[in-house]
């Protein structure tokens, strides 16, 4: 093994905790939906998932390429203290954005933290801004408009195909598409998330001096990255899958296979041009999009707004709260010692926060309370109605306003039965 100092040991351990978080932080993009439709039990889910997210760490290295030797200039004078300060600001936000359940970006979180810290301790010669524009910004806009557009396509063409069949027999079948699906996600999250990790290791290990630049991440980085982002899928995030899965659009079978399809393949597509996109906005439009997708289908808007306002937040936090680590770093030994302990204790209140009423996979399925159908949602189901014989997943405003003897007169008679 490369002759590694202990700073360069702190970094790595830190790396490492940020790939955890990054496992249970992005768990929801792969099991959210199989979850809530109940192809996969939630354990069962997080399992299978973990597995799949060690194998793919071992497909590809453009990703880590992109981070080790793209973003940042390794030659710009970047050490180790920078890259351990922009890990720190990409924890927190990663914990911050957990507690609230908001599925955010852990990639951008990264970048943000990464940038930040290297303009305030190196300048904007530290930066290749063309990468962060070309490799970083333009997929983060485009890449949740074209899974949401390619999900919403093939949801429509999935419940077209499904066309007079049965529910309960196509449900089978796509449950069974659905964790095959899911599989796949897990896969390319995997390759393209566990990525990052290794090139910011690689990144320290070259700043330091213990290998060559432009290396490729040795072998004991990849395998360690994989490991420790297959771990906190395990554990599952389940704060963002009951959000995904629940909070955006009432997913049912054939909606999960079509988004969970659409997204991985985007996902796997960028991950072999070297793209480090963001899985999360790539399974978020595809959830979004299968929602538009299923005739009577209702996207709660207002999550949606969080989610997105949460994604424009990402880098800049990130990369303030690394600029501030960034700061007190290189002022010493002190200054690394203060920021860790800062860290910790931000660390540690926001997870006794988050044990005031958990969420975990006994009730990741109680979903959240339903939202009334807004004006965009009321003018898409106007020309979209749901098919007939089948109830809306939410009541609209002007169902809440109609008048009761009309509401009476057009629903069938039901039996008696008592109130709850």
């Amino acid at each position: 093994m490369e002759h590694i100092t202990l700073l360069i040991g702190i970094v790595i351990v830190t790396a490492l905790v940020f790939d955890f978080t990054n496992g249970f932080h992005d768990t929801a993009n792969a099991m959210a939906t199989t979850i809530s439709t109940g192809a996969l039990r939630p354990k069962t889910a997080v399992a299978m998932s973990a597995v799949l997210n060690l194998g793919g760490a071992f497909l590809s290295v453009e990703v880590a390429k992109t981070i080790s030797g793209g973003i940042i200039d390794e030659s710009a004078g970047i050490r180790p203290e920078v890259i351990f300060a922009g890990l720190v600001g990409a924890i927190i936000w990663n914990l911050v954005t957990w507690l609230a359940g908001l599925p955010s970006s852990s990639s951008h979180a990264l970048f943000g933290g990464l940038i930040g810290a290297t303009l305030v301790s190196v300048g904007t010669g530290g930066v290749h801004g063309e990468a962060v524009v070309m490799k970083v910004l333009i997929p983060a806009v485009a890449a949740p408009f074209v899974a949401g557009l390619a999900s919403m396509a093939a949801t429509r063409l999935t419940y077209r195909l499904a066309r007079g069949r049965d529910e309960a027999d196509t449900a089978k079948g796509y449950r069974a598409g659905q964790i095959a699906s899911a599989a796949l996600v897990s896969l390319a999250h995997g390759t393209n998330d566990a990525q990052k990790t290794m090139g910011v290791i690689t990144l320290a290990l070259i700043t330091g001096g213990a290998i060559a630049p432009h290396s490729d991440p040795p072998m004991w980085v990849i395998a360690s990255a994989g490991m420790a982002i297959a771990l906190g899928t395990y554990l599952g995030g389940w704060r963002i899958i009951r959000t995904m899965g629940k909070g955006i659009t009432d997913i049912q079978p054939p909606q999960g296979f079509a988004a969970q399809t659409g997204a991985a393949a985007t996902i796997l597509a960028s991950s072999h041009l070297g793209f480090a996109l963001s899985t999360t906005q790539v399974c978020s439009g595809s959830v979004m999009g299968s929602g538009l997708g299923r005739k009577g289908g209702v996207v709660r808007w207002s999550t949606a707004g969080r989610m997105v306002v949460a994604w424009g937040l990402t880098l800049p936090a990130a990369g303030l709260v690394s600029a501030g680590a960034a700061f007190l770093a290189d002022q010493g030994t002190w200054g690394i010692t203060t920021v860790t302990v800062l860290a910790l204790a931000i660390c540690g209140g926001i997870w006794a926060a988050s044990r005031r009423k958990p969420i975990d996979h006994t009730n990741v399925n109680e979903g959240p309370a339903v939202e009334p159908a807004g004006v965009v949602t009321t003018a898409l189901q106007t020309v979209s109605p749901p098919p007939a014989g089948t109830l809306a997943p939410a009541a609209s405003e002007a169902d809440a306003l109609a008048v009761p003897s009309q509401r009476d007169a057009a629903a069938p008679a039901q039996p008696a039965t008592a109130s709850s």
